[in-house]
């Protein structure tokens, strides 16, 4: 099996209809072993999700902003496993003010959270799991990321997030190549997902996909996504890094169409 053996950290679970959830299904399914993470509120609802998975894996309260959860979390994957083989990233969040149109207007300290948390945070996990990935002799960290080449409808600061979590993913690869860690990105085109379903303006992403992406895209199944990140996360990929896997369709490598041109009147 194309994870057989492998220990898998995987963060983001919330529901069951999550890309993340999806990633976690398929890793089970292709023989790994995996420690799941969320915390707060949100950590009962990760509780009852995984249940629905192949098999129950421990939950582990980690805020990604704390460094104190973050460095209990790989103590106890220390003690657990001893080693880490790969990690996936299914972490963003910007505040309300910083969505929905409101980018002029949003607050310094709106748009640091919107990057702290969405961006920021993948060092924070790679670095964190640096000391088990050496004792693995490497291994893979895999974060999820959004088409950032378009400004679009509502999106606004957590557009800005997945730019800057794209350079931070090529800075990490860079840094992290010398330990044989591979940091790679997966553009998904748009899922109904709860969390993307609170973005202001989802149903127009989910139009313009469904009108130019050669390849029919679901925006109700995530299970293509999370095939991809399971073989980023496998060895099956061992000289790949630094990279932006797109699995959206086709849509990021097909132009907008022309506005129609004006019909002249008599």
């Amino acid at each position: 099996m194309l994870l057989e053996g492998k220990r898998l950290l995987i963060t983001g679970i919330t529901t069951d209809d999550s890309i993340a959830f999806s990633a976690a299904k398929v890793a089970q399914e292709q023989g790994a072993e995996i420690v799941v993470t969320n915390f707060g509120r949100a950590l009962r609802l990760t509780e009852r999700a995984v249940q629905r998975l192949p098999s129950l894996p421990p939950v582990l309260e980690m805020d990604i902003t704390n460094d104190d959860h973050v460095a209990a979390v790989m103590a106890d994957l220390d003690s657990r496993w001893g080693k880490l083989d790969g990690a996936l990233h299914a972490i963003a969040f910007a505040p309300s003010d910083a969505l929905g149109g409101n980018f002029l207007n949003t607050p310094q300290e709106s748009a640091a959270t919107a990057f702290v948390t969405s961006a920021f945070s993948l060092k924070t996990l790679a670095v964190g799991a640096l000391p088990l990935m050496q004792k693995a002799g490497g291994g893979s960290v895999v974060g999820l990321d959004f088409d950032n080449t378009t400004a679009w409808p509502a999106y606004d600061w957590m557009g800005v997030a997945k730019s800057a979590l794209q350079s931070v993913s090529r800075y990490l690869a860079r840094d992290l190549g010398r330990y044989q860690i591979r940091v790679n990105l997966v553009s998904a085109g748009p899922l109904r997902t709860v969390a993307a379903r609170s973005i202001p303006g989802f149903d127009h992403l989910h139009d313009t996909w469904s009108e130019r992406a050669p390849l029919r895209w679901d925006s109700t199944n995530p299970l293509a996504v999370a095939k991809m990140i399971c073989v980023l996360l496998s060895d099956w990929a061992p000289l790949t890094t630094g990279e932006v896997i797109h699995v959206d369709g086709g849509f990021h490598a097909i132009s907008a169409p022309a506005e129609e041109e004006p019909q002249p009147t008599e």
